[in-house]
């Protein structure tokens, strides 16, 4: 059974930092890219869901050209796990980040999400 658990979201002053964690379970997550997204708030569709960093297998990274700079993505393939640290975060970073496999063609079942707040 696959099963992804995102967490380390919270609710942070702009320019803060927080780091995301994302265990993943039932696939093989060594050989998977996997990514971060967000979903705005008021967003409702999984469509609306933006994918703002990706790690490959071989530690490749990309990002959006948003949180290019502020975000770093990583991963520990021993553990099953995939990171995300915000850094210089601002308001328009807030909404529910989540992490999947971007490289597949059908998204594997998406786990509860983390919520980012950045309010002052």
């Amino acid at each position: 059974q696959v099963q992804l658990v995102e967490s380390g979201g919270g609710l942070v002053q702009p320019g803060g930092s927080l780091r995301l964690s994302c265990v993943g379970s039932g696939f093989m997550f060594n050989v998977d890219a996997m990514g971060w997204y967000r979903q705005a708030p008021g967003k409702q569709s999984v469509l609306d869901r933006e994918l703002v960093a990706t790690v490959f297998s071989d530690g490749t990274t990309n990002y959006a050209d948003a949180v290019k700079g502020r975000f770093t993505i990583s991963r520990d393939n021993a553990i099953n796990t995939a990171y995300l640290q915000l850094t210089n975060l601002k308001p328009a970073d807030t909404g529910i980040y989540y992490c999947n496999a971007p490289r597949r063609p059908r998204a594997l079942a998406w786990g509860q999400g983390t919520f980012v707040n950045v309010t002052s």
